[in-house]
Formats: C-alpha cells, sequence, structure tokens
C-alpha cells in the first residue's frame, strides 16, 4: 500500500520522475531566494515581478509558439527591464520602489494576457498563467537545473553583503558605499527563479513554491542558513506530496502543489516552535527549583 501510494507514480510513468525533478530544482534554488524576500520584507514585491515576465514569455510565445527558450529569454528579458525601470523611477521621482513596480504588474499582466490571446487559444493562456509541470520537458529540466546551479553559487559569493543588508544596512553603506550593486544581483536572481518556476507552474504560481515554504519556515528556525534549508526541504516536499494528492485525485498539478505548500504555512503559524500560535498562547511551563 505504502509503494501503491508513494512510489509507484513515480517509478511507473517518467513524467512523473521529470515532474519530481523540477520539483527538487526549484526548491534547490527558490528557497534562499524566498528566504531573503522574507527577510528583506520584499514577498508581494516578488509576487509582482512574477507578473513582470509575462509580456516577455508572450511576445517568446507569438515568436516561437510553446518553445521554452524563447520563452525563458523573453521573460527573463522582460523581468530584468522591469526590475531596472522600478529603480530608476524610484531614484528619480518620489515613487517608491514597491509602488512603482506595482504599477508594471497591472500593465504587464494586462499586456501579457492581451499578447496570448492575440495568437493563442484558452489552452495556450492557461500554460502560460498556470504552468504544465506534468509535461515538462528534458530542455525544461536543463534550463530550471542551470538556474538552480547559477542561485546557489552566486548566493555563495553574495551571501554575508545580503544578510547585512538584511539586519544593518546602515552598516552596509558605511563599509561599502552601498549596497545597490547587491540588491541589483539579488534581484536579478529573483527574476531567473521566476523564469524557472513559469516554466513548471505558470506566472500566477511561480512565486508560490518560493514564498510559502519561506514562510513556514520562519516559525521552525532562526538562522539564515537553516531558514535556507528548511525552505528548500519543504518547498520539495510540497513539489512530492503536490504530485502524488493530483496524481491520485486527478487533480492540476500546479495548483495541489501550491496549496500544498499552503498547508505547510497555516500548519507552522498555529504549531511552529517560534512566535507561533502555540507559543504565543499556550507556552510550555517553567519550572523553578
Amino acid at each position: 500500500m505504502i509503494y501503491d501510494a508513494l512510489i509507484a507514480p513515480f517509478a511507473d510513468y517518467g513524467f512523473m520522475r521529470r515532474a519530481l525533478v523540477a520539483c527538487l530544482a526549484l526548491a534547490i534554488g527558490g528557497g534562499p531566494i524566498g528566504t531573503f524576500l522574507i527577510l528583506r520584507r520584499m514577498s508581494l514585491m516578488g509576487d509582482a515581478m512574477s507578473h513582470a515576465i509575462l509580456p516577455g514569455a508572450a511576445i517568446g510565445f507569438l515568436a516561437a509558439g510553446l518553445s521554452i527558450w524563447w520563452m525563458s529569454v523573453g521573460g527573463l528579458l522582460a523581468g530584468l527591464a522591469i526590475v531596472l525601470l522600478a529603480a530608476l523611477i524610484s531614484r528619480t521621482t518620489a515613487l517608491r520602489e514597491d509602488a512603482s513596480l506595482a504599477g508594471f504588474y497591472l500593465i504587464s499582466l494586462a499586456l501579457g494576457v492581451l499578447l496570448v490571446s492575440l495568437r493563442g487559444s484558452n489552452i495556450d493562456l492557461l500554460h502560460v498563467l498556470f504552468g504544465t509541470i506534468l509535461s515538462v520537458t528534458d530542455d525544461a529540466l536543463i534550463l530550471i537545473a542551470s538556474i538552480a546551479t547559477l542561485t546557489v553559487l552566486t548566493l555563495a559569493v553574495i551571501y554575508r553583503p545580503l544578510v547585512i543588508e538584511c539586519f544593518d544596512p546602515a552598516f552596509l553603506r558605511a563599509t561599502t558605499g552601498g549596497g545597490t550593486l547587491w540588491h541589483f544581483l539579488f534581484l536579478s536572481l529573483v527574476v531567473v527563479n521566476l523564469v524557472a518556476g513559469f516554466q513548471a507552474l505558470g506566472t500566477l504560481m511561480a512565486l508560490g513554491l518560493i514564498i510559502l515554504p519561506a514562510a513556514a519556515a520562519r516559525f521552525w528556525a532562526g538562522a539564515v542558513w537553516s531558514l535556507a534549508a528548511l525552505s528548500s526541504a519543504l518547498a520539495f516536499l510540497s513539489g512530492f506530496a503536490g504530485l502524488l494528492i493530483s496524481y491520485n485525485f486527478n487533480l492540476p498539478s500546479g495548483p495541489a502543489i501550491v496549496l500544498t505548500a499552503g498547508l505547510f504555512y497555516t500548519g507552522s503559524i498555529m504549531l511552529g516552535t517560534r512566535d507561533s500560535l502555540r507559543t504565543r498562547y499556550f507556552p510550555r511551563a517553567h519550572f523553578h527549583e
């Protein structure tokens, strides 16, 4: 029974194995990125950036159909362009970066849907918005794994200044002259990981496997490295459990994965060992001799 429920779907079907590998790669790259988004209070900005890639992906779709590489390159260029424009506007006007990103988010979402609708069908639009992780190809796996590798290596180089900027940005500015370079590198990593997530989960849910596990880990771990590691573990468990749920109950895989991550999040809010509802309202008794 355990074999049939937990192992047989992946042992018997290649598309399930590819989907699981995609979840693993997304978890490795997305876990640390989600952790820093949470620590830097940029979760909603990440949501805006996830939709910023939609027009570029739509242009790639218009040029070459459902081509992994064309849509990825288009999404990457569009995401980086939106990040640069938002940063430029925030530095040359009174508008803050989160507000400018929110404005571009609305424009990007509407423009992307319009572009896909010009040539594609409703099925193509659903593919772009919600992804099809069960039909992920070998090319998509190579792209997702490459982005995960790039993310880990880049974070290894910029880890220290990112951590300092999260907790003491004034010290970083005093010692290095500012954190603009590290901020832009981090935003670039966010964009490329959203492009990777877009291949599997679509633009509307790509951020779910990045933010929800990181938010859940916040209730169990304290150090940055342990938050990142636990975020990756929870993201992979969400992918594993979500794929099994979608297989056994004939449900869409992307929503099942993100909702599973949501269950981990809500469970952590209630039962976590750090700052959860359980620790706040049902603390352990302290005994004194």
